[in-house]
């Protein structure tokens, strides 16, 4: 079962740089606090990423989701973002570097898809 995601979950990218969760939506809460919806994780401020150098462009924006919106739970007529979430970054090299779900920070509520 994936579990629905929330302003506390922690997604990174692929070299551990913390996306920043913004939830368009404030009434619907887990443990009180706010789930993401689509397309909360699009176009967000990564911070920390560690990848960079000369030739090296560290991410610091998520780009589009691929997969990980609910397929059946909506919110004001948003898919519900869930615990198995993959999308772009980007940081280089561009196309590949992804931003996933580390850690849900809430075990109550989930779905199937």
């Amino acid at each position: 079962m994936m579990r629905w995601i929330h302003r506390d979950s922690v997604i990174t990218c692929d070299h551990d740089g913390r996306v920043e969760n913004r939830p368009s939506r404030q009434w619907v809460t887990v443990t009180g606090v706010p789930v993401l919806v689509d397309d909360d994780p699009q176009g967000r401020s990564i911070v920390a990423c560690p990848n960079y150098g000369p030739t090296i462009k560290p991410c610091t924006q998520t780009l589009t989701v691929r997969v990980g919106y609910s397929d059946w739970v909506r919110v004001d007529g948003h898919r519900v973002v869930l615990s198995h979430l993959e999308g772009f970054t980007n940081g280089t090299p561009p196309g590949l570097v992804k931003h996933t779900v580390r850690d849900p920070a809430q075990g109550f509520l989930g779905a199937d898809r």
